[in-house]
């Protein structure tokens, strides 16, 4: 792995293995990581120690499936910014924790956000609140029934 000066970062052929089998399993023992790598659990662990200390790997977690708990509403929202302000959305969006995840995209709506809500009456105050944003010009939400 090399770092290039715009701080991203450049993964070998190894280092992509690694990251796509711990992507599977976060919780797979270095020793089963090394055997189907066919290589040994010092270059593993090094590895995965190097991916850990420059930032490119920042940690294990369990995955669950979105609709394991069908007690949350989720939603994708497409948002359009109006004129250059999407840098000062983005920002005023960070804010809000109800969106787990928010991306820049192409095309008809300028960012996609993920909205994980309690309830009905949370859902309605985000969409408000994003609404309300000084920027935001137009925006659809779809909420997600199940997972297929």
């Amino acid at each position: 792995m090399t770092v290039s000066s715009d701080a991203k970062y450049r993964f070998d052929d190894l280092d992509k293995e690694l990251i796509s089998l711990l992507r599977k399993d976060g919780r797979a023992p270095v020793a089963k990581l090394a055997t189907i790598m066919n290589v040994s659990r010092a270059t593993v662990q090094t590895r995965l120690d190097r991916l850990l200390a420059s930032g490119a790997l920042i940690g294990f977690t369990a995955r669950v499936r979105e609709d394991y708990d069908n007690t949350w509403i989720r939603a994708v929202m497409m948002i359009e910014v109006s004129g250059r302000n999407t840098s000062h959305v983005i920002s005023k969006l960070r804010g809000l924790p109800e969106l787990k995840t928010l991306h820049t995209t192409s095309g008809k709506w300028d960012l996609v956000a993920e909205i994980l809500v309690e309830n009905l009456g949370e859902f309605d105050r985000i969409l408000r609140e994003v609404r309300v944003v000084d920027g935001v010009l137009n925006s659809e939400t779809s909420i997600l029934l199940s997972s297929v």
